[in-house]
C-alpha cells in the first residue's frame, strides 16, 4: 500500500501543479499551498480507500464518491483562506481533482 500512497500523491502533484500554472497561479506561496493542500488531502483518502474497500469490502463506487467529495470541499476551502490569486477556487479543486482521479484510473485500466 505504501509504493501505492507514494504514487498517488506524486502523480497528484505533478497534474495538479500543472493545472495551477494553466489557471494562471504564479509565485512560490500560491503553489506551494497547492502542493500543501495535496500534501494533506491526497494520503487520507488513499489510505481509507484501501481501508473501506480492500478491507472493509465497502462499494467501490460509493466509497469514492465521498472520499472525492470530501477532497474537494476541504481543498475548495483551504483555497479560499490561502490563496491570493486563485480565482473561483471551488471549480479549481473540481477539476483538479478529476484531472488527477481520472487519469489515475486510466493509468490503473492500462496497468
Amino acid at each position: 500500500m505504501l509504493i501505492s500512497l507514494v504514487m498517488s500523491l506524486a502523480l497528484t502533484l505533478v497534474l495538479e501543479e500543472l493545472v495551477a500554472l494553466i489557471w494562471g497561479l504564479r509565485g512560490q506561496q500560491e503553489l506551494g499551498t497547492v502542493a500543501l493542500v495535496n500534501v494533506l488531502t491526497n494520503p487520507p483518502v488513499v489510505f481509507l480507500h484501501h481501508t473501506a474497500i480492500g478491507l472493509l469490502g465497502w462499494n467501490a463506487v460509493v466509497v469514492t464518491a465521498v472520499l472525492e467529495t470530501a477532497a474537494v470541499l476541504v481543498e475548495w476551502r483551504y483555497y479560499r483562506l490561502c490563496s491570493e490569486q486563485l480565482r473561483r477556487p471551488f471549480l479549481f479543486a473540481l477539476l483538479a481533482n478529476a484531472l488527477s482521479y481520472g487519469t489515475g484510473c486510466v493509468i490503473n485500466l492500462l496497468l
